[in-house]
């Protein structure tokens, strides 16, 4: 039997960025034309790339044919438009880090907070310990525009089960094993951000026990959903 590619064709991961970019405006992540999703694709040849948002194009003008396809240099392999100016940083968290196969940067509000004060968001709530398996951590202030950001990623997420950080004074990075994962930590960031804040307009939150944090992390990872089923 011949197993399917570990990541998709640079065609699939054209139509996939499309409806990702979308889901980050539908669950208020980014404002305007910031914010962007990458996926690691195959092309042609069966070379590893990247596929990315251009820089600076409207969310509803996106199609598949705008996305741009890069080496994991950074450097343009097809596109006509400029890739993100983040394209750096993702490039060097694929190279870096050969299982992730998505990579999002997002503004989103509540995260930018606790970022802006380097403050790691703890692990007060069981949907944290379920999706990050600990707090949230924080990296350290870099440049935009070349590795820096990139370097900090994945030094920071090195040893943690979170698969975000939250950079310091910029915004919210996410990887997943593809593009959807890394959209939905994305999601899922945010929306316990915004809960944590909360509960610290009520005092101090109380944080969950290593031992449970560990348990209720195994069993969302592994337990939670539907099974996968061979065909």
């Amino acid at each position: 039997m011949i197993s399917e590619p570990r990541w998709p064709s640079v065609d699939e991961a054209r139509g996939q960025l499309v409806d990702m970019h979308l889901s980050l405006v539908e669950n208020g992540l980014v404002a305007w034309t910031s914010g962007n999703v990458s996926a690691r694709a195959l092309d042609a040849r069966g070379d590893e790339v990247l596929v990315i948002k251009p820089s600076g194009v409207d969310y509803a003008a996106l199609t598949p044919a705008t996305m741009v396809v890069c080496d994991l240099d950074g450097s343009v392999r097809d596109g006509t438009l400029s890739p993100s100016s983040d394209t750096a940083t993702h490039a060097y968290v694929y190279r870096h880090r050969p299982d992730i196969g998505g990579v999002v940067h997002t503004h989103s509000p509540y995260a930018c907070a606790w970022a802006a004060r380097h403050e790691a968001i703890p692990c007060v709530l069981s949907a944290m310990a379920d999706e990050f398996g600990g707090p949230i951590p924080v990296g350290p202030l870099s440049a935009i525009g070349d590795e820096s950001i990139g370097r900090g990623i994945v030094a920071t997420l090195e040893g943690h089960r979170s698969p975000a950080v939250l950079m310091a004074n910029h915004g919210v990075f996410t990887i997943g094993r593809n593009a959807r994962f890394a959209v939905k930590a994305a999601v899922m960031c945010e929306d316990v951000a915004r809960s944590v804040h909360f509960a610290y307009q009520l005092g101090i939150p109380k944080p969950i026990p290593p031992d449970l944090v560990d348990r209720l992390y195994d069993r969302y990872q592994h337990a939670y959903g539907q099974p996968t089923r061979s065909a």
